[in-house]
């Protein structure tokens, strides 16, 4: 009895550590994608491990998941994808119609996949399409509204702006690191737009070092990663604006929490030196232009 016993304890031991996310996929009985969806969108809870920096899974949390709904059914659907063609069905409307509602940024791509030919296909929440649709039934028949007419009229497509702005949201709540969340943001700015804000080369060494890839990226070929490439970053010169001046929004902040790392040198910096210059980004001319936009994101963000 006293051996059984211990063996019980043995095996309920492990209960109570986090699951490294291949674990808890297996116990969910999820596809890769969608853990990788609901943990983006907050359905699933996880942590930072401090030794390895990997994603984990609370024992509580996978248990939590079962009990609400054992086959996880509620939890597919509310990360289920589509594209154009079922997308339009969802919404009881014809595939160029969604295509207008999506260049337009009425509605707004949640990842995205490059076929055969690379060419980029948008997936967007199948739960986000119907709740659309149901509470916007004017822009689905008759006349497109002028707003929309103006944007589809001057060749604007911002699914990939609206894109980026919702990956960015996205991850900067996976995490409260100041640094972390300056990474984040600098990760749509091409390496002069990030000279420009970051001028201190040790702190763009630290956000690059940081920065997380906005997509997956599994042995692409070169043209593939190419394409990726241009979509990821900032290509609009009103939200390169936006996410410059977020940028140093995000880097005064960070600089107040902790310096960047910096080698150590023998001779210390003056001491009306300040521990870091100010970068020129968060002049006063930006934060001018920042309080006249009321704080809004540009257009189509």
């Amino acid at each position: 009895m006293a051996v059984q016993a211990a063996h019980r304890t043995a095996e309920a031991a492990p209960t109570g550590k986090p699951l490294a996310a291949s674990r808890a996929i297996q116990e969910l009985g999820l596809k890769r994608s969608e853990f990788d969806l609901a943990v983006l969108l907050g359905h699933i809870r996880t942590s930072v491990d401090s030794d390895d920096g990997h994603r984990r899974v609370a024992r509580e949390e996978v248990d939590r998941l079962r009990a609400a709904d054992p086959r996880l059914e509620t939890l597919r659907e509310r990360v289920r994808t589509v594209g154009t063609t079922e997308g339009s069905q969802l919404m009881g409307i014809s595939p160029v119609r969604f295509g207008k509602l999506a260049r337009a940024g009425y509605i707004t791509p949640v990842k995205f996949y490059l076929n055969r030919y690379r060419a980029v296909v948008w997936l967007y929440l199948a739960e986000e399409l119907t709740e659309f649709a149901d509470g916007h039934p004017a822009l689905l028949t008759g006349r497109s509204p002028q707003k929309m007419r103006a944007v589809l009229d001057a060749g604007e497509d911002r699914r990939a702006r609206n894109w980026r702005s919702r990956r960015l949201s996205l991850l900067t709540r996976q995490t409260e690191d100041p640094w972390e969340q300056a990474a984040i943001m600098s990760s749509v700015l091409d390496p002069v737009q990030l000279a420009e804000v970051v001028d201190d080369p040790y702190e763009r060494a630290y956000l690059t070092k940081l920065r997380p890839g906005l997509v997956e990226r599994h042995g692409e070929s070169p043209a593939a990663r190419e394409a990726m490439d241009r979509l990821v970053l900032a290509d609009d010169p009103d939200e390169i604006l936006w996410q410059r001046v977020s940028l140093a929004l995000c880097l005064d902040e960070a600089r107040e929490h902790r310096p960047a790392p910096r080698p150590e040198t023998r001779r210390p910096l003056p001491a009306t030196a300040p521990a870091c210059a100010p970068a020129p980004e968060t002049s006063r001319g930006l934060r001018a232009w920042l309080r006249r936009r009321g704080r809004e994101e540009p257009r189509g963000l």
